[in-house]
């Protein structure tokens, strides 16, 4: 049987991972769209994390590159759309699954400093506007084409960090933006919103930070209602190869909460 994207060109950013003991949401979206039949190109700024994921993409039978690129780099994201589009001849799915807080210096507002602040809309906010930016031309030539980006459920939570949450906000925003301005292309946008995550970046930035993993992760799993226990990265994935199918077809403009009821808790 044909997967649920059987031969669509997908560029999927953020899709290597912070090093850490579980599987992170990019990586595991890149592998779950080459499973169902994309042909992806996965980008990172560390391009040796990018190749892990083709590695493993090419283990398991399916088709994809590895490039890398500084989101905050206008010139190095038009250039890994451009390669992606000359080598499979269009672009379908446009995933953006970049972001980070306390790894970028994010605090509470009257601790963050400027640097940091800036720096942080560079990566979450302004990243991923220059990834569609430079996709959309692509998408609307061809009359199709489905992005993703992903935000958090940050944004609808009390979350002490200033940098992370507004930006992740300023992404629903955007891709509310895009759904409206480029329908008539009929090119779709939507968000993912992750949760509770078990995730490297989820996880070992707080360890690092000096708590204990095992108390990461309990206090994170105590807070969850289904289940009692964090996601992981494949329920994100599962939710984009959906939002990112023809399954989804009459889908635009939506923000997708995935987290286990925390936000209805």
């Amino acid at each position: 049987m044909a997967g649920r994207v059987q031969d669509k060109a997908a560029i999927v950013f953020g899709g290597g991972q912070t090093p850490g003991e579980s599987i992170g949401n990019g990586r595991a979206t890149a592998l779950l769209l080459a499973r169902e039949g994309a042909r992806v190109m996965v980008v990172d700024r560390n391009l040796a994390s990018a190749e892990e994921t083709v590695a493993m993409i090419a283990g398991a039978g399916g088709t994809a590159s590895a490039a890398a690129a500084d989101v905050r780099d206008e010139a190095q994201v038009a250039a890994v759309i451009a390669r992606c589009r000359d080598a499979y001849g269009r672009i379908d799915i446009l995933h953006n699954n970049v972001g980070a807080s306390l790894a970028l210096g994010d605090a509470p507002a009257t601790e963050l400093t400027l640097e940091a602040f800036r720096g942080i809309v560079d990566v979450n906010l302004i990243g991923m506007w220059l990834a569609c930016k430079h996709a959309l031309p692509a998408m609307r030539e061809q009359g199709s084409g489905s992005i993703v980006n992903i935000s958090s459920m940050a944004v609808r939570e009390g979350y002490p960090y200033v940098g992370y949450k507004t930006t992740k906000a300023g992404v629903v925003a955007l891709t509310e933006n895009l759904a409206y301005a480029n329908a008539q292309h009929g090119i779709r946008a939507n968000c993912v919103m992750p949760g509770l995550i078990n995730t490297p970046m989820a996880i070992e930035a707080r360890v690092a930070a000096g708590m204990p993993r095992e108390q990461v992760v309990a206090d994170r799993n105590r807070s969850v209602p289904l289940g009692r226990k964090m996601g992981s990265a494949w329920d994100i994935a599962h939710a984009a190869l959906f939002l990112h199918s023809d399954e989804a077809g009459f889908i635009t403009g939506v923000t997708l909460p995935v987290d286990g009821g925390r936000g209805v808790s």
